[in-house]
């Protein structure tokens, strides 16, 4: 195994293709009982334990935030294990941390981090914690484990299936943003519009849209790294199908727009955990928007699947490595 840097390789998820071809094809022992493995576009594995119910794991480490990391650690994790269905419940934490930090805060961001567990019902059950002179900035990567009921496959959408999306797009992007470099902001937003963009990593969790859907729903995904249409994109290449996309109905926030026209980035290509895509039977469409609505979670239909003639081309293009080392626009 080469320890080799490429100088050439860019920041952020490997591309699928390279993905299938180097990662993915290593998946050591074939088991009958796991029933969803590792795919791109899958937010988490499914595996059939003997006589229960559907056992759920997920892993993701946070690398593009600072502030309020160890809280976005527990809610991207616990969005991947919503988004197969299931009731997130154990969590292994690992933070390798450069020497410039200290015990404390190693400490603050396991508060955090236990702060967000107790919200949403999860355990820390283990992992890892180290100081290393080999990062300039922590790392925390987060495995979770949870039941499900249900097992939600790719193979299960079809044509005609409607595509519906929650909140809007970017979220979890700005919420970094205002919270990182709120400097880059200030280009394009007041203090108190600033302070409400940071309010948005309160949203972050789709639990409560996952419980409300999964009944009904052929399939969910969490749009993180590429955002909301990398996500369609991921999407589109697990289904059957292909993506009809109405993007006058995309919801973009119009702090997001305005700070999109300002910055000159694509708010749909903005990593967006908090949005929670689901592929819905049309029969069921009108329950599940009564249901979303009741519970005060806005959304919209933004497509469908269609057997050809989609408009959704796979990129996985994201916009935050980016603006993150972005000088401030004079």
């Amino acid at each position: 195994m080469t320890t080799e840097r490429n100088p050439g390789a860019p920041t952020g998820k490997m591309a699928p293709r390279a993905l299938e071809e180097h990662i993915l094809a290593f998946r050591g022992t074939p088991r009958e009982d796991v029933l969803v493995g590792p795919a791109v576009g899958e937010d988490a594995a499914v595996i059939a334990l003997p006589g229960g119910p559907f056992l759920v794991a997920a892993s993701d480490p946070v690398v593009g935030a600072a502030k309020g990391a160890g809280r976005l650690l527990v809610h991207v994790n616990a969005n991947d294990v919503a988004s197969k269905g299931g009731e997130p419940a154990y969590l292994l934490v690992t933070m390798i941390l450069p020497r410039s930090m200290t015990e404390c805060d190693a400490a603050a961001f396991m508060e955090e981090i236990h702060e967000a567990c107790l919200e949403l019902n999860i355990a820390i059950v283990g992992g890892h914690t180290e100081f290393s002179d080999r990062y300039a900035a922590p790392v925390l990567s987060g495995t979770l484990l949870g039941y499900a009921e249900r097992c939600l496959r790719a193979e299960e959408m079809r044509p005609g299936d409607v595509l519906l999306m929650t909140k809007h797009v970017g979220l979890e992007g700005m919420s970094i943003l205002a919270a990182d470099r709120p400097d880059l902001l200030d280009a394009c937003c007041t203090q108190e519009e600033i302070r409400e963009i940071r309010s948005w990593g309160d949203s972050l969790s789709v639990l409560p849209e996952a419980r409300i859907l999964r009944p009904w729903a052929r399939f969910l995904h969490d749009p993180t790294e590429g955002g909301f249409l990398g996500g369609l994109g991921e999407l589109a290449r697990l289904s059957r199908a292909e993506v009809r996309l109405l993007p006058e109905a995309v919801t973009v926030h119009p702090l997001t727009r305005r700070c999109a026209q300002t910055l000159a980035f694509d708010p749909l290509h903005l990593i967006s955990s908090g949005v929670l895509l689901a592929v819905l039977p049309p029969e069921h469409l009108d329950e599940a928007g009564r249901c979303l609505s009741g519970a005060g979670i806005p959304f919209s239909v933004v497509g469908s699947l269609v057997e050809t003639g989609g408009n959704v081309p796979f990129d996985a293009r994201e916009e935050l490595w980016r603006l993150l080392v972005l000088e401030v626009p004079r």
